[in-house]
């Protein structure tokens, strides 16, 4: 952990793990997608890609991914989360680690994409999102893409107010060296006419 909690620390305390996974466990009883991220990530990707799952959490996106041919690394700062994805997918890599150092991993700046599912955007450190960003981009290759849903306001986040706009991320975003492609309003792939979730797509300069 760097010097400050992340806000998602600073929520759950680091023992939310089973919770969360039961969450989507009932979710998916129930007969509810709770495989949207994935899927929408899958139809950008060409067959057998590799793509870093950056705040992966219980593998939920990363496993999914894995099950449909792509090599998934997935990097977490909670333990509790990343214990769930051990244990659904042992055979799978999954790196305890604070996104802001994420570059410093040693691992080959050759992935296909990086996804930043379930809001980790808005629930990093204060003050680490914009070398989280460069450090996702410096892991791509030329052409890869980053992939960021998350909430613009207190109606899709844990949060009393957005900590993150678009206009920042996008700003982090050009200065790592990525382009915009294209922005949704779901996982689904609606387009983005604005509100308070929005699902970006960035493209690595070649």
């Amino acid at each position: 952990m760097e010097a400050h909690e992340n806000r998602w620390a600073e929520l759950t305390g680091g023992d939310g793990g089973a919770r969360y996974a039961a969450r989507f466990t009932a979710l998916a009883e129930s007969g509810a997608d709770v495989h949207g991220e994935a899927h929408f990530c899958a139809d950008l990707l060409a067959p057998a890609s590799r793509v870093l799952d950056a705040g992966c959490g219980t593998g939920r996106v990363a496993i999914r991914l894995a099950e449909l041919g792509h090599t998934c690394t997935g990097v977490d700062a909670d333990a509790s989360m990343l214990a769930e994805a051990r244990r659904r997918a042992p055979g799978m890599t999954w790196l305890e680690a604070d996104l802001a150092g994420v570059a410093a991993l040693g691992l080959d700046p050759d992935f296909d994409m990086a996804v930043a599912a379930g809001n980790v955007i808005p629930l990093l450190a204060p003050g680490t999102e914009p070398a989280v960003v460069s450090g996702l981009a410096s892991l791509l290759r030329p052409g890869g893409l980053l992939v960021a849903g998350f909430g613009l306001d207190p109606q899709h986040l844990p949060l009393e107010q957005a900590p993150v706009s678009l206009a920042d991320y996008d700003t982090w975003c050009a200065d790592a060296g990525l382009a915009p492609v294209s922005r949704h309003a779901t996982w689904d792939g609606d387009a983005y006419t604005g509100g308070g979730y929005a699902v970006s797509v960035h493209r690595r300069s070649r």
